[in-house]
């Protein structure tokens, strides 16, 4: 019996020599045996995955045997222990009152009577063995028996289907409740063959019966579609599948399928059937409709494809302006050390000589470049943004000074606002350089003059791919200048891309608008043809009420530059790049400060461990292993009053660095440095 699962045999035999003969014989045979001191131990080692149980008769005389019978009595269907009983040779009156009290007990039980025969032991054992190894193969078809029932009462209800089987002997119907369903029957509601031959449509009875006497006499599948009528008087239609089932004489004896309501389908064929014989009827009268229904779907493909096309668009705008903020950022950090070494430079060289005017020029070169990064990272949706309300109308009328000293005399400005425009969350100075370079692209689509005008109003998106549904404050600037063609609009957004002559402009403007916008939730439109002019659209949500306002605009603490003079405070510098942390550590020095430099967050944080003082603390956001915000909140805990200073280039930062950090943006100049190091130590103070 080996190279099978193990399958133990328990051994009751109290006295004797009994035990250790039939553990021998069983070990001799590959059988396990686990030997038991009393009827209470047998009884709790009795489990489903036990062969066999070899008892003595004496260890049972006078014993309750309840908790055995109990064991047996609630043994799953499939399982009959086997008892075998070590019987004393006695008179047979004696033993047949035991016999009948052993059987009744236990159920299952063969006697051998002692002395026995080896060979007669391992016989009856092996035979229980073999026996209760066939209730366990019994046991997993059950199992899989009931698994495979559960798997189809699953696909049953996943499809929808109702089960029958029609015993066609006697006309027999049985049916679930979902079968019951689909013919309009409740759950308890009798549904006999002749209830379901009544309900089929008149029109369809005669096909169906004709279907069933087809597949009785073949012995074929049993495939139909046909309506039958509800008991309130509705009519659906129903699919039928079923196969024939012999009987163990191989005579035809039931058809066994499923069934499934499919008026949905049939409704929806109906419908396109009546719409295609309609149109078949109209083809030759209405030839034109035909044709302009083609072309209709014509058209609809050349918008799919224009949509698919400005997608394509879209995603290679966002691949590139992720690509843009990066190289914006780190050129930034070099800007950083350029521009702050050149400031220096600038105070020990007399600016009349020549090695003077080359550090201004040099000076200018780089504050260039740190205007073409800030454009970069418009585009790529990363400046930071001081975001406020404001009044779109006041603000634009506030610039038609700049406006009209920004074109020529021969270009005619209009402004135009609606009424109570409402408030809208932005970034004023931004808005203002956006609405500049669109005026100054119109002033140079005018070359030899013309009219451009400006309107304020409110518009409202119903929602698409790139505006949420809402309300908008809508900033339009349009000309009758020379326009776009359809090629050069689809580029006009595009960084670097310009129709400019070269040295007019860096093609980056109505990129930066771009960018602008949609980092304020909002979206620049642009409308140009030809000969027709061009009419760009600044889209900007609405905010809330004013009270929002009110709270936005809550002044900061006072503070004028003259806190500065005479400050002499301790700045705790963190920046994992040497060359900015030098920079910035030169350009304090200057001013006279203290200055601890440290190249990470974690050293930032054993100096303020050490009890060092510090009276600033201005961090890099970037850094490895822990981000200047996490810095932050790290040296609170130790300084909860310590003044922060956040130093980047990107806007996309956690909400905690908006509301409680300020901010130094890169790159910065020693005057702005300045500037927020009082500003800081003021409030610490």
């Amino acid at each position: 019996m080996s190279g099978t699962d193990p399958c133990p045999v328990l051994l009751l035999t109290p006295s004797g020599r009994d035990f250790s003969v039939a553990q021998a014989l069983l070990e001799a045979t590959g059988i396990e045996s686990a030997a038991c001191a009393d009827v209470r131990q047998l009884a709790a080692k009795l489990k489903d995955d036990v062969c066999c149980v070899v008892v003595a008769d004496e260890a049972l005389n006078g014993v309750d045997l309840a908790v055995l019978t109990e064991w047996v009595s609630a043994q799953p269907p499939w399982s009959d222990l086997p008892f075998v009983i070590l019987t004393r040779r006695t008179g047979g009156a004696d033993r047949r009152p035991m016999a009948e009290r052993l059987t009744q007990a236990l159920g299952n039980v063969t006697f051998i009577e002692r002395p026995f025969h080896p060979t007669t032991f391992v016989s009856v054992v092996e035979t229980a063995v073999r026996g209760r190894r066939r209730q366990f193969e019994a046991r997993a078809r059950i199992r899989e028996l009931h698994e495979g029932e559960a798997r189809l009462r699953t696909a049953l209800i996943a499809g929808q289907l109702g089960s029958w089987n029609l015993d066609l002997a006697t006309s027999t119907l049985a049916a679930s409740t979902t079968c019951k369903a689909i013919f309009g029957r409740g759950e308890h509601d009798s549904f006999t063959y002749e209830e379901l031959l009544a309900s089929v449509h008149p029109d369809d009875r005669a096909r169906m019966l004709a279907a069933v006497r087809h597949s009785i006499e073949t012995g074929c599948d049993y495939a139909i579609e046909y309506r039958n009528v509800w008991p309130n008087g509705t009519v659906h239609w129903v699919d039928i599948r079923a196969r024939i089932v012999r009987d163990e004489r191989n005579h035809i004896a039931q058809l066994v399928g499923v069934s499934s309501d499919i008026t949905s389908r049939k409704t929806s064929e109906d419908q396109l059937r009546r719409i295609n014989e309609s149109l078949e009827v109209k083809v030759l009268e209405r030839t034109a409709q035909l044709e302009h229904a083609h072309q209709t779907v014509l058209d609809e493909i050349s918008q799919r494809e224009h949509t698919e096309k400005l997608l394509r668009q879209v995603q290679k705008l966002e691949m590139i302006g992720q690509l843009t903020g990066g190289i914006a950022h780190d050129f930034n950090n070099l800007l950083m050390a350029i521009m702050a070494n050149l400031e220096l430079v600038r105070k020990d060289v007399p600016p009349q000589e020549r090695v003077g005017r080359l550090v201004e020029g040099a000076l200018k070169g780089a504050q260039r470049g740190a205007a073409l990064t800030q454009r970069l990272l418009a585009f790529a949706r990363q400046q930071v943004l001081k975001v406020e309300p404001v009044q779109m109308c006041a603000l634009v009328y506030g610039m038609t000074d700049l406006l009209e000293r920004s074109i020529s005399s021969m270009v005619h400005l209009s402004i135009e606002t609606a009424d109570d425009v409402p408030y809208t969350m932005v970034d004023a100075n931004q808005v203002e350089l956006a609405i500049l370079n669109l005026v100054v692209n119109a002033r140079d689509a005018l070359p030899d003059g013309g009219t451009i005008n400006i309107n304020v109003d409110t518009a409202r998106s119903s929602g698409d791919g790139e505006l949420a549904e809402g309300d908008y404050v809508r900033v339009t600037v349009r000309d009758n200048g020379t326009g776009m063609d359809a090629a050069t609009l689809a580029r006009a957004t595009e960084p670097f891309f310009t129709t400019k002559e070269v040295g007019k402009g860096t093609g980056l403007g109505l990129s930066m608008i771009h960018g602008l916008a949609r980092q304020l939730q909002g979206a620049l439109r642009l409308e140009s043809a030809t000969g027709k002019g061009t009419c760009a659209s600044l889209w900007l949500p609405v905010t809330g009420d004013e009270a929002a306002h009110a709270e936005v605009r809550e002044p900061l603490p006072d503070y004028t530059p003259t806190d500065a003079a005479g400050m002499r405070a301790t700045i705790l510098v963190v920046d994992d790049d040497p060359l900015i942390a030098t920079s910035t550590s030169y350009l304090l020095q200057d001013l006279g400060q203290v200055v601890i430099e440290a190249n990470s967050g974690e050293a930032a944080l054993e100096i303020l461990r050490s009890g060092t003082r510090v009276d600033v603390l201005l961090t890099d956001f970037s850094m490895p292993r822990m981000t200047g915000v996490e810095l932050a909140i790290a040296a609170r805990a130790l300084r909860p009053t310590l003044p922060v200073i956040l130093a980047t280039g990107y806007a996309e930062l956690p909400e905690l660095a908006e509301a409680d950090l300020p901010r130094l943006r890169k790159p910065y100049q020693q005057s702005q440095l300045l500037t927020e190091i009082s500003k800081a130590v003021s409030s610490g103070r």
